[in-house]
């Protein structure tokens, strides 16, 4: 099993949402986050005033699947996710050693 972890613009949410529905992906963790990358955040204007925005809101999905659907379900957040523009965001996969449910107990696979 993989933990597929997207850090995505938050108004891409419901598209990538809908996309990962659509080849059979119905739970995921989504928490709203706030972070830069190379670009080291954005520079707004306030009043007048310029400052920069160090810290750029992103929302961040977290999504365990089999490692049969990895390849399917990082390519599908690719394409909802993606705007051509900086700060599209990243995708980390990582190995899960165990994933258990628990209400019924079950492990593996069966708590997906």
């Amino acid at each position: 099993m993989k933990k597929v972890e997207a850090i995505i613009k938050p108004f891409k949410l419901d598209e990538v949402k809908e996309s990962l529905s659509e080849i059979g992906i119905h739970g995921m963790t989504v928490t709203e986050v706030k972070g830069f990358g190379r670009t080291g955040g954005k520079k707004e204007v306030y009043r007048g005033s310029a400052y920069v925005v160090d810290f750029v809101p992103k929302v961040k999905l977290e999504i365990v699947v089999s490692d049969e659907a990895v390849r399917q379900v990082v390519q599908t957040i690719m394409e909802a996710a993606r705007t051509g523009r900086i700060g599209d965001g990243k995708i980390f996969v990582s190995s899960m050693d165990e994933v258990l449910r628990i209400r019924t107990g079950e492990s593996g696979d069966d708590a997906i």
